[in-house]
C-alpha cells in the first residue's frame, strides 16, 4: 500500500458538530497546511437534526484552494441489528453517509457500553455479542451501500473486548460485504481502527482504505500518528 492514503483525511469535524470547535474554513486552511488533495467535512446527526441544507450551504460557499478537493458526509450512528441508522431525509449534495458504532446495535434499538458489559457479566456469550454486532455492520452496510465506515470497531474495547475477539471468519465476512457493497473503510487516528488484521481482510477482499483523524479541531487535521504503522503493517503483510 502507498501512502497516498495519507494525502487525505476523510472525517473532519466543524462547529456544525456540538463537540468540535472549528469552522468549516478553518479545516480547510488546515487541510491545505498539511498538504492534503482531500478533505472530507463531516458532522453528526441524528433523526431530529434540520441543519442539513444550512451546512451544504456553506460548504458550497467556501473558497477552496486549488488542489485541495473538498467532500462531505454526515455521521450517524447504528441504530439496531437490522442496519437501521440515526439519520434525516437528507437533501442532494451529501457524498457519504459515515456509519458508526457509537454504541451497541442491539435488537430492539441502541445499547450503551455500560449495559452490553453487564449483560456480558449476567452470562450473554460473548460469540453472541460479536456474531450481533457483525451482523449489525453487514446489515448495515447492505441496508445503506456506498457510503464509509467510521471508526469501525471503536466499540469493542468500550465493552471490555478487541478486535482480536472477532476471529477470522467474522472479520472476512465483514470485509467481504465492505467490498461488496463499496464501503469505504476509515483507518482511524483518534480511535486506532480498525487494526491490521482487519485491514488486511479488507484488502484482501478488494474493499477500499481510505485515511481519516476524526479531528474536532483544526490543528488535527492530516496530522497522522497511530494511522501510518497501520497502514504499514498491512502493506508488510
Amino acid at each position: 500500500m502507498s501512502h497516498e492514503e495519507l494525502r487525505g483525511d476523510h472525517h473532519v469535524h466543524s462547529t456544525f458538530s456540538d463537540d468540535a470547535v472549528s469552522t468549516l474554513a478553518q479545516n480547510v486552511d488546515a487541510a491545505m497546511d498539511a498538504g492534503l488533495t482531500t478533505l472530507r467535512l463531516v458532522d453528526h446527526v441524528r433523526q431530529s437534526t434540520t441543519w442539513v441544507p444550512e451546512y451544504l450551504a456553506a460548504v458550497r460557499a467556501l473558497r477552496v484552494p486549488d488542489g485541495l478537493t473538498v467532500l462531505t458526509g454526515v455521521e450517524a450512528k447504528i441504530l439496531d441489528v437490522t442496519g437501521a441508522l440515526d439519520l434525516p431525509a437528507l437533501p442532494d449534495g451529501i457524498d457519504r453517509i459515515l456509519i458508526a458504532d457509537h454504541q451497541f446495535p442491539g435488537a430492539d434499538g441502541p445499547l450503551g457500553p455500560t449495559v452490553v458489559r453487564e449483560r456480558i457479566a449476567a452470562g450473554w456469550a460473548i460469540d453472541d455479542v460479536l456474531d450481533q454486532l457483525v451482523e449489525a455492520l453487514i446489515a448495515t452496510m447492505h441496508r445503506h451501500p456506498g457510503n464509509q465506515l467510521a471508526h469501525c470497531f471503536s466499540i469493542l474495547p468500550k465493552i471490555g473486548l478487541s478486535e482480536t475477539d472477532l476471529g477470522v471468519q467474522r472479520t472476512a465476512a465483514w470485509a467481504r460485504a465492505a467490498a461488496a457493497t463499496g464501503t469505504l473503510v476509515e483507518v482511524n487516528e483518534k480511535w486506532g481502527c480498525p487494526g491490521a488484521e482487519a485491514l488486511t481482510a479488507l484488502r484482501r477482499a478488494g474493499g477500499e482504505i481510505v485515511a481519516s483523524t476524526d479531528s474536532h479541531e483544526a490543528a488535527e487535521v492530516g496530522r497522522y500518528s497511530r494511522v501510518i504503522p497501520l497502514l504499514a503493517a498491512v502493506e508488510a503483510r
